[in-house]
């Protein structure tokens, strides 16, 4: 049997624009990409796409072919495959289409862009943070008809991985959030971050294409000197409407950061967040950057700012059997923890707090190290300070902190505690798996 032609794949694609990797969400009329798992191979679950409606299956194993089935479409990579698909359907559309990355921030300020752009235009972004290698193909490939505007999220480990995504992708336009000690293991240390996370700025050097820079992150402007056109943006206490990097004013960061800029009239319009600490801070000054310059109007970009709760445990503020937390536990590293702890302590007394840092996770050979320096700034900023996992525990033992193996340990432990008028900190890697401290919060009876 011949290969499919990308043609031939495409117009399949343009029939049925739905495509699946999971068969168990396979519907009628779906385009199946049987993909390489860490455990089995997605050509083992064609016939089954078929047999729950899928138009078509697309898979790179001769073993799994029907003889005489003209839905099997045969590629010689069905990785590979998705990804050409979803750059030959970026080409066909003529839109901007924005890149984000960055060490940290990257969702969040995915989320407040999209939230200020579609107060006016339609717009389509990368879900939750599928940024990677699978996850910006299937974005591309989802942008329904009528889009204004496509924003993908690019995530990354190890240098080269940005310069990839931007080839499928095709950014015209491009923000780097910042350079922190995130993935340092994959990186090779810091000077490789900066190399890989400056992948999307190269790219728009090349290609004649647009770069947002916060001139108040290190290394940004650096980062983005060979690209041709950039708009900076930067706090100021008195932002004036002459000067050309566009100037934000920052009211405060805690407990929710309170900014303010100036409309097309020169009047400073302020706009209060459910949003606290300067790494926040930074994430919605790209937002406002973002929005001023694609001509969202002011009052717009103030409402989707104020309007914006963040979700799926990033910077949430929240309450759980009458102990209140601050949980921000999706991703962890050196740069984000410490960001998040300074901006935690600003509004609280050490009496007030307590911090549970779950353990940070693809540091390297740096690991032990950067742990013990995130233990010690939090034991500076809280009374009570827990750790969890084993990055930490060499920092606890000799700090004479809290420890617990895992999530499973710290709530047995947690729950039997009086936390009655403290803010508890909570912050780790996603491989802590902390949001099981959450659930086994004890159910509180009426009348107690």
């Amino acid at each position: 049997m011949e290969y499919v032609s990308e043609e031939r794949l495409y117009a399949c694609y343009q029939e049925h624009p739905n495509v699946q990797i999971d068969s168990r969400k396979v519907t009628s009329g779906d385009l199946f990409f049987g993909l390489a798992g860490t455990q089995v191979h997605g050509n083992e679950y064609a016939a089954k796409a078929l047999t729950l409606g899928a138009a078509y299956v697309v898979v790179d194993d001769l073993r799994v072919l029907p003889d005489g089935d003209d839905r099997y479409l045969l590629v010689e990579d069905t990785l590979e495959a998705l990804q050409r698909l979803a750059t030959h359907h970026r080409r066909r559309l003529r839109m901007p289409v924005l890149a984000i990355t960055g060490s940290n921030g990257k969702t969040t300020t995915k989320e407040l862009v999209r939230d200020v752009m579609a107060r006016q235009y339609s717009v389509h972004a990368t879900r939750g943070n599928f940024n990677n290698h699978i996850g910006l193909p299937l974005t591309i490939l989802a942008t329904p008809p009528g889009t204004e505007m496509m924003i993908l999220e690019m995530g990354a480990n190890h240098q080269g991985e940005i310069a990839e995504l931007c080839l499928i992708g095709q950014p015209t336009h491009g923000l780097v959030t910042n350079v922190g000690e995130a993935h340092l293991e994959g990186f090779g240390g810091f000077e490789g971050v900066i190399a890989g996370k400056g992948e999307l700025f190269d790219y728009l050097a090349t290609r004649r294409g647009v770069a947002f820079v916060n001139r108040d992150e290190k290394h940004l402007s650096r980062m983005a000197d060979g690209v041709g056109r950039i708009i900076y943006f930067e706090e100021s206490a008195h932002p004036n409407p002459e000067v050309a990097p566009l100037e934000i004013k920052v009211t405060r960061t805690a407990p929710v950061v309170t900014i303010a800029f100036l409309n097309g009239a020169g009047e400073l319009l302020t706009a209060v967040t459910h949003l606290g600490g300067r790494h926040n801070l930074q994430n919605i000054k790209a937002a406002i950057a973002v929005g001023k310059y694609f001509k969202v109007p002011s009052g717009g970009i103030v409402a989707a700012l104020e309007a914006y709760r963040a979700t799926n445990h990033r910077s949430q503020v929240m309450e759980r059997a009458g102990v209140n937390f601050y949980f921000d536990a999706y991703n962890a590293n050196p740069s984000s923890v410490r960001a998040a702890l300074m901006g935690f302590a600003a509004d609280r007394t050490p009496p007030e707090s307590a911090v549970v840092l779950g353990e940070m996770l693809e540091l390297g050979e740096r690991s032990a190290e950067a742990h013990r320096r995130i233990a010690l700034l939090a034991g500076q900023l809280a009374k009570t300070v827990v750790l969890v996992g084993e990055g930490h525990r060499q920092a606890a033992r000799e700090l004479e902190y809290l420890w617990f193996a895992d999530t499973e340990e710290l709530a047995g432990w947690f729950w039997q505690q009086d936390w009655t008028g403290r803010t508890v900190f909570v912050k780790g890697s996603r491989g802590n798996k902390l949001e099981g401290l959450l659930e086994r919060a004890p159910v509180r009876q009426e009348g107690r």
